[in-house]
Order: C-alpha cells, then structure tokens, then sequence
C-alpha cells in the first residue's frame, strides 16, 4: 500500500473510529493490529516514520531479560519468555534462535551462571529455544575465538531470540492495515479535543509531508508515543504530571572480524549496572547498550562521548583485539521510555508496562520492551475497548501470523527479512534488470529493493528508507551516505517529486547522519 492510499483510508471513513492510536512504534503498531484484528474499526497516526525513534535503534534481541531474573521478578521473565516463543511462531522470518555465551574468568562464574541460565530454561516451559550448558575453556574458545584468553576458565551457553527490530514493525503496520486498520507515517497529533463531557474524542493531525491539516474522532484515545508520553498528555491537560523518566541506550557496530562467530557474547555485570551484549546482526558486530539518565527526550539522539568510551572500555576487557573509535561503522542511541519509580537509577527500573488513564480519558501506555509488545497491547486494547464503550471481543493475536510469514527465509539469503514478500523484489529485478544493481558494495542492498519499499512499505524520506526499510544507516553510516544519491534519485522517480528533491532530501540525510559518525 502506498503512503497516499494508506490517507485516503484513514480520512475517508465519516463516523468516529472505535480507536485511536498516537504513536507508531513497536506498542503502537501492536495495538493497532489487535484492535483491527479484533473487529474494532482502528486508526493510527505518527509523526514521524513508523519505528524512527525507540523501536528501531533495540539490541535486536527477543528475550525473557536474564538480569530481570537476578533482580527476581520472576513473573515478568516469565511473560517475556512465552511472548519471545509466540513472536517466533508467528513471525519466523524475522525471530531466530541465537546461542549467548558468558564467558568465565572466575572460579564461582560457572556453578553460579549455570544455576541461573537452567532456571531461565525451566521458566520458559514449552517456549524454551534450547537447553543451558556449561562449556570448557577451549569448547568457549571454539564458539568465539576473538575472546580474550588470559584467565579464561570456560563458558556458560543459553539460548534466546534475535530479531530485526524496524522491519519487524514494519511488518506488524502491513498486518494491521490487512486486518482493516488505518495507518499512517508522517503525520502529528498536534492537538486534541474533547467533548461536552470533558473527555478526549478527537485528534487534530498534521500531514507533515503536505501541511495540510485534518480532524479524527474516536470513541477512545491512546497514546502510545514511548519516551513522548508526557508531551501528548500535555496537549489535553498541560498540568498533567510526567509519568516517564527516559533513558537512553548507545550501540555501536564494528565489521565482523570482531565477533566471526554464529553466537553473542554476554557480558552480566558492567560498572552502570547492566548487561552487555556483542551479537552478530545483519553480518556485523553490534555492541551495547548503556544506561545513561536524560532530562528529555530529543526525536534524534546521540551518543554521548563518555557511552561510547564506556562500551569500548568493557569490551576490550573480553576481546582479545580491543575495538577502537577507528572501527566504528555507525554508533546510535535510542531513548527508553522508562515509567517513574521510586528506584535510584534507571538500570534497576523495571521494565514491565503501565497503563494510565488520565481524568480526561486519554489513555496512555508506556514502558514494556518489544518481547512483550503483543501482550502490552492485548492489555491496552481491552482497557480501551471498557473505555469506549465496546463490544467485548476476544485479542486472536497469539495466533495471527505477522505479513511476509516464511518458514524458510534463510533461502533467500539478504532479502530474508522481507519474508514471503522476498520473491515479489526478486521478481521486481527480474523485470527491470538495472534494479538488480547493488547500491554499495560494502552492503547488499540493491535498488529493486528501494523501489519495493516506497511502493509496498510507505517509504518517503532518504531516512526511512536507508534506516528502517533497508538498515543502511546502523550498520555501516558511510556506506549509507555513499547510497544515498542513487536511492533518492530512485525515490524522486518513484514519488514523482519536482527537481531539487532529491538533493534537498541527500542534504538532509548526510546532516543526520553526522550523528552516526563516531
């Protein structure tokens, strides 16, 4: 569907929608789905691009949370163990199976590890993904060789989920819109009304695109907007009380030579209190994340100077070749939207969800992490329905496959991610071989590809396309750069936009990606 069908869709319908949703990310777009797959007639709106803040820039992990365990709230890891096993079953060609290793230094590591990571796979019952094992120093060694060998007594294995995060939640969006929903990117919330009775039935949107404004009523309100919880409250109460203490999380991205392994890497404990991952993604080497409080939260943020220090510090405490600034493909930060509590620091908050229903019935999701989006939003959407008013229906997500659904997407090889979808690209460059063209040959991204994603995926902007559609940008943010001419010329074509676009938008995304650069 395109951008300007999916607006027709959302501004042709004359009677107020059952539900709104503000905010396209990971719980937005999940609650747009079990709503619409419910029966209730659904629409959505953001401001940006589905995903551009928390949702695209994860660890890239589907995971029960290990540390949520140490921590004891065994009820939680248990939830996100049993969603991470549902997300696989409906989604397997984005949700793999990935070996982690914890490596050991000390003597009390393995028996205490071990212990640990066999309660984990207990706890996940019939979700499990494979069972824990310790490991002796040179099967540790064998699994990941780039590890630092002084002190090295062996290793603990368990298993979790991986996953690509934007296309992952591109594809719930594609699955809400079949289900009957009305979605739309690129368009802002930018007030709010109420009626006689003082409760939130409308939204003024802007199309942020066009300039032109519009009006939506609904029955019910949500605001599922992550880290910008509080502004959207404040636009229909501007005394309303912040609810959200943001957070934010750096990775940086270094090539393969640095983790030249099919398993991750656990670090348990780091100085800020968190763990640390070093995964194997899109055939790179992702290293996060920290915990660092912020005062607000910026559309774009960027790693801070002290992060990055951070992360390159622990993990040359594990690597046998420290990485450094210079092996830095693309470092990125997202901003976690973290609900108040009365914990010291944000590592010890908890990840589990709030809801919250202001006196002026706008209601508000926050916290949660992707893991247990179909369960945040199950939980939102049957507050929501009591709200309005709605007949009660039964959530028939745990079931529902995910757009692109292929059990075998390994096959074809980069264009996996996209699915069942995959054949319709190969067949797209089939038919006009010049689209079979590789856009950069550092990354396997082809032009065919670009063209699929403005027709099919609402792509509009060099930064939705070279981010979240194809993951250019953080995996490799030169590389991207150095796509980027070719992709806008072929988006210009596509869109039908007026000379000069293209080098507007390049202009844009080299400033953007400024951010990136370490």
């Amino acid at each position: 569907m395109t951008r300007g069908d999916a607006l027709a869709r959302l501004r042709s319908r004359t009677e107020p929608y059952d539900l709104l949703v503000i905010g396209g990310g990971a719980t937005g777009a999940s609650i747009a789905l079990d709503a619409a797959s419910r029966g209730y007639s659904t629409a959505l709106v953001e401001r940006h691009d589905f995903g551009e803040g928390t949702s695209s820039r994860s660890t890239k992990l589907v995971h029960g949370g290990v540390r949520y365990l140490e921590q004891g709230n065994v009820p939680l890891v248990m939830e996100a163990l049993h969603e991470r096993g549902i997300l696989k079953q409906n989604a397997p060609h984005l949700v793999s199976e990935l070996g982690f290793i914890v490596p050991n230094y000390e003597w009390w590591e393995a028996p205490f590890y071990g212990i640990g990571l066999r309660l984990y796979d207990l706890l996940a019952g019939r979700y499990g993904f494979g069972a824990s094992r310790n490991l002796s120093r040179d099967e540790t060694l064998l699994e990941i060789p780039t590890l630092k060998i002084d002190g090295l007594r062996g290793g603990v294995v368990y298993f979790d989920g991986q996953f690509d995060d934007a296309r992952l939640l591109i594809q719930i969006v594609l699955t809400a819109i079949e289900q009957g929903a009305s979605a739309v990117n690129h368009c802002e919330a930018i007030a709010l009304s109420k009626g006689a009775d003082g409760f939130v039935e409308g939204v003024r949107v802007l199309d942020r695109l066009s300039g032109q404004e519009f009006d939506l009523q609904a029955k019910a309100v949500i605001n599922a907007t992550g880290a910008f919880s509080d502004r959207v409250r404040q636009l229909a109460d501007p005394n309303a009380a912040p609810m959200i203490a943001p957070s934010q999380g750096v990775h940086l991205v270094f090539d393969k030579s640095f983790l030249p392994s099919a398993s991750a890497i656990l670090v348990p404990h780091t100085a800020d209190g968190r763990v640390m991952f070093a995964i194997p993604w899109h055939g790179h080497t992702l290293v996060g994340t920290t915990d660092t409080a912020v005062d607000e939260a910026p559309v774009e943020p960027v790693p801070f100077a002290e992060e990055i220090d951070f992360i390159l510090e622990t993990a040359a405490q594990y690597l046998d070749h420290a990485p450094s600034r210079h092996d830095i493909l693309s470092a990125w930060a997202g901003i976690r939207p973290l609900v108040k509590a009365g914990a010291g620091s944000t590592a010890a908050l908890s990840r589990d969800h709030s809801i919250h229903i202001d006196r002026n019935g706008l209601l508000t999701i926050a916290g949660g992490k992707w893991t247990t989006c179909r369960k945040m939003a199950e939980d939102c959407v049957n507050q929501a329905a009591l709200l309005a008013g709605l007949i009660e229906r039964e959530c028939v997500t745990r079931t529902l496959r995910i757009h692109g659904f292929h059990h075998n997407a390994r096959q074809f090889g980069h264009l996996g991610i996209y699915g069942s979808d995959a054949t319709r690209i190969q067949d797209l460059a089939r038919q006009q071989p010049d689209l079979a063209e590789q856009l950069d040959e550092q990354l396997p991204y082809t032009a065919a590809e670009v063209v699929f994603t403005v027709r099919h995926e609402m792509a509009q902007t060099l930064a939705d396309l070279l981010s979240r559609r194809l993951r250019a940008l953080p995996l490799n943010a030169r590389a991207a750069l150095r796509m980027a001419p070719r992709a806008a010329e072929l988006m210009a074509a596509e869109l039908g936009k007026p000379a000069g676009w293209a080098d507007s938008e390049i202009a844009a995304f080299t400033k953007l990606t400024q951010g990136y650069l370490a």
